[in-house]
């Protein structure tokens, strides 16, 4: 998988930036690293690559204004990085479409580990915009009240009417409609919708619960106190 992937890397500092950039191509990844975030979209825009990864501290675009622009385009994963786990840097990177964020400094097998687990949840197949996350329910539509949840052809209708979800977006709903009414708990999502096997940030499903009750409806999901969330059935 490695030697087809194309990752965008942004980051402002030279040292960081050059030597993630040889460690990633030592295993396999085709790299475009850029200084700051008005080259980077350019360089989006040229090549569209697999993966973006994005420094949130960034000049020209901050890397929060760039995920929002590449969202706007594309539903290509998006990892941010930050220099702290500042919950204002990780919540507004996650609300502006990231998949994921990485904290500096980073080891570089836990990054290219991370980045493998975006793009097998995304149903990685040498093109971004082509990706396809995996169903996590059988085949057929699935109906609750005016939402519908075709599992076969990964669409997503609201009064009739299509709603545009990124890939992480869809299978945590396909988590949910895949079993209306039970609740599944923060660890539970993490573990399934972003492969992580070793726990994770939970704040990483929270905004990603919120993303998608703004576009299938806000009382869709109910939030279970203490243990996680629930598709009303």
């Amino acid at each position: 998988m490695a030697d087809q992937t194309h990752v965008l890397f942004v980051e402002d500092d030279d040292v960081i930036r050059e030597a993630t950039q040889l460690a990633l191509e030592r295993d396999g990844f085709v790299v475009t690293a850029m200084p700051d975030g008005l080259s980077g979209l350019e360089a989006f825009r040229a090549d569209r690559p697999d993966i973006a990864l994005l420094d949130v501290m960034v000049p020209g675009l901050d890397g929060v204004s760039l995920c929002r622009r590449i969202r706007d385009e594309s539903t290509v994963p998006v990892i941010m990085l930050s220099a702290r786990a500042d919950s204002i840097d990780v919540v507004l990177g996650l609300e502006a479409g990231a998949d994921d964020y990485v904290t500096k400094p980073f080891d570089g097998a836990v990054l290219v580990a991370r980045i493998r687990a975006v793009l097998r949840r995304f149903g990685h197949a040498g093109g971004g915009d082509r990706a396809e996350p995996e169903a996590a329910a059988d085949g057929g539509l699935l109906t609750f009240g005016d939402l519908e949840v075709d599992t076969e052809g990964m669409e997503v209708r609201r009064d009739g009417r299509p709603v545009a979800l990124t890939p992480t977006e869809m299978r945590l709903l396909l988590e949910f409609s895949s079993a209306p009414g039970t609740v599944l708990s923060r660890d539970k999502l993490l573990e399934r919708v972003w492969d992580y096997g070793w726990g994770g940030d939970t704040r990483v499903v929270d905004v990603h619960v919120q993303r998608l009750r703004q576009k299938i409806g806000q009382d869709r999901i109910e939030t279970v106190r203490g243990f996680g969330y629930k598709l009303k059935a």
